[in-house]
């Protein structure tokens, strides 16, 4: 399957980019002397190198040490780490291309930073991927970090997004035999979902039964997967969308109807996903949205007496075919400076904290991709197994569409405009069809990739 990703605000300027990053004229470091000096860039990740309650723990500690370790092996090689917050990443990334400042090396979610390989500003890292490491990530971790079959991100952890459930709610309604073990991650079909649903709201019609929000793009990974609830793929094998075909608009008519019925928040179209996460903490929902990342937040904050404690067990979207997941890969990508040297340190870099026997343990702190580190820290990771259980139903949700940021900013006002009762299930996604395919056609000709520009 082709896979695209892009974001138009910037991809307009890839030829500019291209030549002005990639064109070679700037060979800082050339082989002959000195000291190569590379700025590795990252979100919000992490606190610690291994774990948050380490002396003096914050987001760059990894990298920190990462760097000390490469440079006692690698003695002319300077590495400066910078802690990006994500919602600069766009804006500092834009001022970067512009004034040829680029970061050598950038940390984060690959669906996050796949627009700039569109752009041609980052460089594929397939020469430093070993077969070893090759066998060691499961094919759909691969499927997320590739484009045209080109290795752009190299995977470090990932970031299962599945639902999590108030199981004290559910025995209490009696729907015991729904509750799957601590530890595992529960499958129901969407006829279960309803019946649970509607006896959560018998129970106790004072809590909202699932937790649905659509007020920006934020968090929309999941109500992008609630469209395939009915086996619609989303896109086809062209990359073209295709959610407004039947079992799409089967989908998207199913949730409208858990709305219609009180079986959802109220109001979704007015509620952003840190609305409904925070009620689901406070114990006003009963079924939400949650990553690893979340679900083992809540846990600590239960832990350390900041949320009431209750029964919290993890569950897959519902469906009416295979069980539905998701991951967010945080990898990482090397930009293409034209400087060859960096660039060559750069690569090495990567490789060297993403292969390194005890760094790739840090990967503990989401989820290890290589099946090596989850097997020797099972045993402090009690949810890895029904994790890995799962990986054969992760999705590739954005398929690195071109043009992907402009798709989400599409989509969420059409799931305002069903929510609201302005347009039924068929025109909203027949709308977002009609534009999302306009959104595609016209950044998969400013993609490098795609245009072979």
């Amino acid at each position: 399957m082709k896979k695209w990703f892009s974001s138009a605000v910037v991809a307009g300027m890839a030829l500019l980019v291209f030549a002005g990053c990639g064109g070679g004229d700037e060979k800082t470091n050339e082989a002959g002397g000195g000291a190569v000096d590379v700025e590795v860039w990252l979100t919000p990740q992490w606190k610690g190198v291994m774990d948050a309650a380490e002396d003096g723990a914050d987001y760059d500690s990894f990298f920190k040490e990462a760097a000390k370790r490469y440079k006692e092996e690698n003695p002319d090689v300077n590495i400066n780490v910078q802690v990006i917050p994500g919602e600069q990443r766009s804006d500092k990334l834009s001022v970067a291309i512009q004034t040829k400042t680029l970061p050598d090396i950038f940390f984060d979610s690959s669906f996050a930073l796949s627009e700039y390989a569109h752009m041609g500003v980052l460089t594929p890292l397939d020469d430093i991927i070993d077969d070893e490491t090759k066998s060691d990530i499961p094919a759909s971790i691969w499927e997320n970090v590739q484009i045209n079959d080109q290795t752009y991100f190299y995977p470090f952890g990932h970031n299962p997004g599945t639902l999590a459930y108030n199981a004290d709610m559910f025995k209490a309604a009696g729907l015991e035999e729904y509750i799957a073990g601590e530890h595992e991650i529960a499958t129901w079909n969407v006829a279960d979902f309803e019946k649970i649903l509607t006896a959560l709201k018998e129970h106790n019609d004072k809590v909202s039964p699932f937790g649905l929000y659509a007020k920006n793009n934020q968090g929309d990974t999941w109500n992008l997967t609630y469209m395939r609830m009915f086996g619609n793929k989303f896109f086809d094998e062209e990359g073209n969308i295709i959610v407004n075909e039947d079992n799409g608009v089967q989908a998207l008519s199913y949730i409208n109807d858990l709305r219609k019925k009180g079986l959802t928040t109220s109001g979704p179209e007015s509620l952003t996903s840190n609305d409904v996460n925070a009620m689901f903490q406070n114990q006003q929902t009963a079924v939400n949205f949650t990553n690893a990342v979340l679900f083992s937040g809540i846990q600590k904050d239960m832990e350390d007496g900041k949320v009431n404690k209750f029964d919290m067990r993890l569950a897959n979207i519902p469906s009416e075919t295979d069980p539905l997941s998701f991951t967010y890969v945080t990898s990482s990508v090397v930009f293409n400076t034209g400087d060859d040297a960096k660039m060559q340190a750069a690569k090495d870099f990567v490789k060297f904290y993403s292969t390194d026997p005890e760094l790739v343990k840090a990967s503990k702190n989401t989820l290890p991709v290589r099946e090596s580190v989850s097997k020797e820290l099972a045993g402090e990771l009690p949810y890895l197994e029904a994790y890995n259980k799962n990986a054969p139903y992760i999705i590739n949700f954005s398929n690195n569409t071109p043009g992907y940021a402009e798709l989400r900013n599409a989509f969420f006002p059409e799931l305002q405009a069903v929510f609201t009762d302005a347009k039924t299930p068929k025109e909203g996604l027949d709308n977002f069809t009609e534009q999302g395919n306009r959104i595609i056609e016209n950044n998969k000709k400013k993609s490098v990739i795609e245009s072979g520009k």
